[in-house]
């Protein structure tokens, strides 16, 4: 069984540099998904150079929206955390497959994972760093 989450208290420069932590991919990722979803030349061009139809960049920006607004409430803050790493997981792939870097996917998703577990205590009674 978890521990109570007040049990692992968290000091506030912790807890604010979690939300700041989070916050940067927030933002990358809510403009990545709003230039998919109003198709936006950037990111439709983007789509034709990893190979896809530009037609899947609306409903990929769905998706990428969709797990954002679950990463951002703090009850379902997990769940989409799981979603962007396999939203995350299909970006590195895309840039593998046609011989890119793909240090950017990673790095928001390193950055999605420790800014939440900053900042929310039952991730921290899941997966502690020391015991």
């Amino acid at each position: 069984m978890l521990s109570d989450a007040n049990s692992f208290p968290v000091s506030k420069k912790v807890l604010w540099g979690g939300y700041i932590m989070s916050a940067i991919p927030v933002v990358l990722l809510l403009m990545s998904g709003v230039m998919k979803v109003m198709m936006q030349p950037t990111a439709v061009e983007g789509f034709a150079h990893l190979g896809y139809s530009e037609s899947v960049a609306f409903e990929i920006g769905i998706v990428e929206i969709a797990c954002l607004i679950l990463y951002l409430i703090p009850q379902t803050a997990v769940l989409g955390a799981i979603f962007l790493t396999g939203y995350l997981g299909g970006a590195v792939a895309s840039h593998v497959r046609i011989g890119e870097p793909f240090t950017g996917a990673v790095v928001i998703g390193v950055l999605t994972w420790g800014g939440l577990y900053m900042r929310d205590a039952r991730l921290r009674a899941l997966i502690p760093l020391r015991s």
